[in-house]
């Protein structure tokens, strides 16, 4: 019990630190409410899905490839750059009844959470690098249906994180002003192309 609470406690420590996809989480809870605020995380949990995929596969070494990393940093800038100016664009259309001139979609918000992670240089890196080194060991451990329960563990520590932050970006609706709501959608836009400038940066170093 305590080993699986500690693979529950590794899918918090993947989600909760404050990057490009909470950001996001919380612009779209904040404009568009709960379930779009979860789809972001829900998107964003299949990419760590199919990283996953990608370990039991074997490709860990594909990452070494200069060419491989720089496209993902450039993508992800591009992905979190576009994602950035949309926020801020759109903070201008937000209300106190915060209802917007044009609602998104589901699956716009699923696939924004989902881009944005399965090009994230830092959840590759986790996945194929981190969680590579993890496997490699439970496998030497456990037979395959605990191995299984143990990766469903860490999905169960993503999922709790995922449904608690668009809790609280759509909770934090009923309590901002106007002015607070847009503040946060800025600093949230502005946050995202700041990731991404990162990520553009780090592909740069690889390519010149």
């Amino acid at each position: 019990m305590t080993v699986l609470l500690s693979y529950i406690l590794l899918g918090l420590s993947l989600a909760a630190p404050i990057g490009p996809v909470n950001a996001a989480q919380i612009d779209r809870g904040i404009k568009n409410g709960f379930v779009h605020a979860w789809l972001v995380g829900l998107g964003a949990t299949i990419a760590d899905g199919v990283y996953m995929l990608f370990v039991f596969l074997g490709v860990v070494h594909l990452i070494e490839i200069p060419f491989i990393q720089a496209f993902l940093w450039l993508f992800g800038f591009f992905v979190l750059v576009y994602t950035g100016f949309e926020s801020l664009l759109g903070a201008k259309n937000i209300t106190i009844n915060l209802s917007r001139s044009k609602k998104e979609s589901h699956v716009k918000s699923f696939f924004s959470g989902f881009f944005m992670s399965l090009f994230n240089p830092l959840t590759i890196l986790f996945w194929l690098g981190i969680f590579g080194s993890i496997l490699a060991k439970t496998v030497t451990q456990y037979d395959t249906n605990t191995l299984i329960l143990y990766c469903g563990a860490i999905f169960l520590g993503i999922a709790i994180w995922d449904v608690t932050m668009a809790g609280l970006a759509s909770g934090m609706r009923k309590f901002l002003t106007t002015k607070l709501l847009k503040t946060v959608s800025i600093l949230s836009g502005l946050s995202l192309i700041g990731f991404g400038v990162y990520f553009g940066i780090q592909a740069c170093r690889i390519l010149f």
